[in-house]
């Protein structure tokens, strides 16, 4: 059985810090925000209307959430979404947290994904 999915209903942003960047009052706020933090990059998934002008960022993304939680056994499940969305030529941007994925797809593309998906029987939730 193929996991159900909800899309997220604000518009998000992936930015990009420096390696030695503190996180951000600003990127925490809201229902989702994402912080990953590397030695070369603090990179941020927020709303997109937080953002501050000049920062380095790609706009335009929406946020599809598996509906879980998902057991640590199960296998595939982001493959399966990731093939399914690579043959409509939808890129992604994942994110796993302890309990679910979320899959972000740019904003022009929501639509097709979400065909490529429904066609592949993944079933939608749509609020």
């Amino acid at each position: 059985m193929k996991p159900e999915l909800s899309v997220l209903p604000d518009d998000y942003a992936v930015a990009r810090l420096g390696p030695k960047a503190l996180v951000p009052d600003w990127v925490q706020s809201g229902d989702f925000w994402a912080v990953v933090s590397t030695a070369d990059e603090l990179s941020l998934v927020c709303r997109e209307e937080l953002v501050p002008s000049g920062v380095r960022c790609e706009p335009h993304w929406r946020l599809l959430k598996v509906c879980g939680p998902l057991d640590f056994s199960l296998v595939g499940v982001l493959a399966g979404l990731a093939g399914s969305l690579a043959t409509a030529q939808v890129s992604i941007f994942a994110i796993s947290t302890f309990d679910t994925d979320y899959l972000l797809v740019r904003q022009p593309q929501l639509e097709t994904a979400l065909s490529a998906l429904r066609g592949s029987g993944y079933p939608l939730k749509l609020d």
